[in-house]
C-alpha cells in the first residue's frame, strides 16, 4: 500500500537554514511521500532530487506580510497548485508562510488539509489577516520566541493552535568526526591555526558587520587567528549592496584582508564547521539559529547572540555562551576564553552533541512532525 503524499510548498529556492531542516524532515519521514514545489530551480530543489524525492517548479512570487487573503486568493496562482496536486494524487500539503494564501485556496478546493510552519520573528499577523490565521487546524513554530511573536500579546488565538516543532538536523552528517582538513587545506591553514567560523546568509540581521568589529577584537588575544564566513548567495539587491559592504570592509582592513576568508554558498557546511575551534552566530535577533544545532551537533562550542530562540537551543556555560553581539569586548572575549582552553572546547562540545540527540535530532522531530499531522 503507498503511503499518502505530502507536498511541501516553499517560496525559497536555495538552502538556507529553514530550507536545510524541511529536507532533514523530509529525509525521516515514514509515514509519508514527500514532494516539493518551489518557484524556480536551485539548490533546493537539486539537494531535494539527490534523495530520490520529486520536486517541482514554476514561477510565482510570494506574499509579503502585507497581503489581503481575499485578494491573493482570488488570484489564478492557486489553479497551479491545484492541477499538481490532482496530477500528483496529493493528500496534504505543508506551506511556509510566503505561499500560504495561494495554497490554502487549492487545498480547499482540494478537499484536502493544509498545514504551515511560521519560521521568522517577523510574521506578526496584522487585524486584517487575523481569522485567515485562525482557519488553520494546525500551525507549527519553530521556536518560543517566534510562537510568542507571531500570537501576540494578548494572543489573538489559542495557543495551543500554534505548536513548537524545533527543526531537526541529521546527526549523521554533522557529527564530531566530521572531516575538517580540506576546508583548512583551501584556505592555506594547517591542522593548529586557530580558526573561528560563521555561517549565514548575507542579510544585516545576520550580524557580519558585528562579527568583522569582534574579529579585530579576538585578533588583539589571539594574533594567530583566523576566520572563516560560509553562506549561501545574496535574494535582494539589499542583501547585495549588504554584502558588498562586508567584503570592502575586509578589504580594507590590514589585518582582516588576510584573516578573514570568504567561501561563499557551500554544500559542505559540515566540513566548514568541523575545521573550526569555535563557531558564532552574531545575528541581530535569530527565530532558530540553525548552525548553532548544527555546529553542536559536531562537537563544536558556541558563542552566540542572546536575541530570540538561541536561548532556547544553547545552554550557557555548558554547550557554549549566549551575548549580544552588540557587546564587541564581551563577545569577542568568549570567543578568545574558548580558543585558549582545548578542554573546555571539548567539554562544550560533548555537552553540546548530547544535547542535540536528545532534543533536536531530526529522526525524532520527524516522528513528532508525523504524529502532530495524524492527530
Amino acid at each position: 500500500m503507498s503511503q499518502p503524499r505530502l507536498l511541501f510548498v516553499s517560496s525559497y529556492s536555495e538552502l538556507g537554514g529553514g530550507e536545510t531542516a524541511t529536507l532533514a524532515l523530509a529525509q525521516h519521514l515514514t509515514a509519508f511521500e514527500p514532494l516539493l514545489l518551489v518557484p524556480r530551480e536551485g539548490a533546493f530543489a537539486q539537494r531535494w532530487r539527490t534523495h530520490g524525492f520529486h520536486a517541482e517548479t514554476w514561477a510565482w512570487r510570494g506574499v509579503s506580510t502585507w497581503f489581503v487573503p481575499n485578494l491573493w486568493e482570488r488570484l489564478p496562482l492557486h489553479q497551479h497548485v491545484l492541477d499538481l496536486i490532482r496530477a500528483q494524487r496529493i493528500e496534504c500539503i505543508h506551506s511556509d508562510y510566503h505561499s500560504l494564501p495561494m495554497v490554502a485556496r487549492a487545498a480547499r478546493l482540494a478537499g484536502i488539509p493544509v498545514f504551515w510552519t511560521c519560521m521568522g520573528w517577523w510574521f506578526k499577523p496584522r487585524a486584517w489577516q487575523r481569522d485567515f490565521f485562525r482557519s488553520f487546524a494546525l500551525t507549527f513554530a519553530h521556536s518560543h520566541a517566534i510562537k510568542e511573536g507571531f500570537l501576540g500579546n494578548p494572543p489573538f488565538m489559542p495557543p495551543e493552535r500554534v505548536q513548537v516543532l524545533y527543526p531537526g538536523v541529521d546527526a549523521t552528517r554533522f557529527h564530531p568526526q566530521v572531516d575538517r582538513l580540506t576546508i583548512r587545506q583551501q584556505i592555506g591553514l594547517d591542522a593548529t591555526t586557530p580558526l573561528v567560523g560563521m555561517v549565514a546568509r548575507f542579510q544585516s540581521v545576520k550580524g557580519h558587520d558585528l562579527f568583522l568589529p569582534i574579529a579585530r577584537a579576538v585578533l588583539d588575544e589571539h594574533p594567530h587567528a583566523h576566520f572563516v564566513l560560509a553562506g549561501e548567495n545574496t535574494q535582494t539587491a539589499h542583501d547585495s549592496a549588504y554584502k558588498r559592504g562586508i567584503l570592502q570592509q575586509i578589504e580594507q582592513d590590514p589585518r582582516l584582508r588576510t584573516r578573514v576568508h570568504v567561501l561563499g554558498h557551500r554544500d559542505d557546511v559540515e566540513r566548514v564547521i568541523g575545521a573550526c575551534e569555535v563557531v558564532v552566530c552574531p545575528s541581530r535577533f535569530e527565530s532558530f539559529g540553525m548552525v548553532n544545532v548544527e555546529a553542536m551537533a559536531c562537537g563544536k562550542p558556541i558563542v552566540s547572540t542572546h536575541h530570540g530562540a538561541p536561548r532556547e537551543v544553547v545552554v550557557e556555560g555548558q554547550t557554549g555562551y549566549l551575548v549580544s553581539p552588540f557587546e564587541t569586548a564581551r563577545f569577542a572575549g568568549r570567543v578568545s576564553t574558548l580558543l585558549a582552553d582545548a578542554d573546555l572546547r571539548a567539554q562544550m562540545g560533548y555537552n553540546g552533541r548530547g544535547r542535540v540527540l536528545q532534543h533536536f535530532e531530526a529522526q525524532a522531530v520527524a516522528r513528532q512532525f508525523e504524529t502532530q499531522l495524524r492527530a
